[in-house]
């Protein structure tokens, strides 16, 4: 073959080697290279004991927990966060629910079976969280310097909101019971803050109570300035998802171009262990459930 064929044929080659590189799905490699997978679960109800009249039986806590951590080592996910209602608190139904003192020896034993995972680990607090302690305890406990923070993982950017507050602003502390939620003024603030920093980023929402439900009986929803947060929200541009907890129940909807997904309880309700991977993927602009036990897979999609 002619020398300058040779050349002319190479520089073709090369040239459709570098285009089809850059297409989606070329090889798995731009696209994969900017993928963010991480382990999700919520309301695992840490306790050493059952509470029948509930039917949530606790004390598969250890085994339920171990299970997550393992398979998420296996897996090798970049995170895992857990949404809320990690320990109990005292109060239980149907049996003694013995000493009250024994609740945080009872958190920070959760949390030494949740650091298991071989990467970092994130907290959402959970209105069963403030039951028995005030948030300084957890924090101490948990190893929190704040309540609600972000931080980064990719080309993606992730919020951990804190609504366990009274409607005048100040912390849930020992409340014993309770279920809804409220974001103060300062949170809202920073949250404002933070977002707008991040505008480049597409940004996800962790948070323990519903942030798009509506509680008829109150006659208000489950967060009472919901519709504050939500405006915030959806005037940044950039959140794609938040992700919730506490309903013990998966739910998706979409409200305002933004997905709130609330996912499965890991505490044994007669059910299986349940958790979800979430993959991230910022060129397909996906968002994938992988869903374990009775947490359904879905993919949903963002932007666009």
């Amino acid at each position: 073959m002619p020398r300058k064929r040779s050349f002319a044929l190479a520089a073709l080659f090369s040239l459709c080697l570098v285009v089809w590189l850059a297409l989606p799905g070329a090889a798995g490699l731009p696209q994969t290279a900017s993928l963010v997978t991480f382990g999700l679960f919520t309301d695992l109800h840490a306790h050493d004991r059952d509470s029948p009249l509930e039917g949530k039986w606790m004390t598969h806590t250890e085994e339920r927990l171990t299970a997550f951590t393992e398979s998420m080592n296996a897996r090798a996910v970049d995170f895992v966060v857990q949404l809320g209602d990690f320990v109990n608190g005292w109060v239980i139904l149907g049996a003694d629910p013995g000493d009250p003192g024994r609740i945080p020896s009872i958190l920070a034993w959760a949390d030494a079976l949740y650091g298991a995972f071989a990467g970092p680990r994130y907290h959402v607090l959970g209105n069963h969280d403030l039951f028995n302690l005030d948030k300084a305890e957890i924090r101490s406990i948990l190893g929190l310097d704040s309540t609600y923070y972000s931080f980064d993982a990719g080309p993606f950017h992730f919020v951990t909101l804190d609504v366990q507050f009274a409607e005048d602003g100040a912390d849930l502390a020992n409340t014993f019971s309770g279920v809804a939620g409220f974001v103060p003024d300062a949170e809202l603030a920073w949250l404002r803050r933070d977002l707008a920093a991040n505008r480049d980023r597409p940004t996800i929402v962790f948070v323990h109570q519903m942030l798009d439900a509506f509680i008829e009986e109150w006659g208000r929803p489950l967060v009472a300035n919901q519709p504050d947060v939500q405006r915030v929200l959806e005037e940044a541009g950039n959140v794609i998802a938040v992700l919730q907890g506490h309903d013990h129940a998966y739910h998706h909807e979409v409200v305002g171009g933004i997905h709130y997904v609330t996912f499965e309880a890991l505490v044994d309700q007669d059910s299986p262990p349940s958790w979800a991977v979430i993959t991230l993927d910022p060129v397909a602009r996906t968002i994938t459930i992988d869903g374990t036990g009775d947490q359904p897979s879905e993919t949903l999609r963002y932007g666009p």
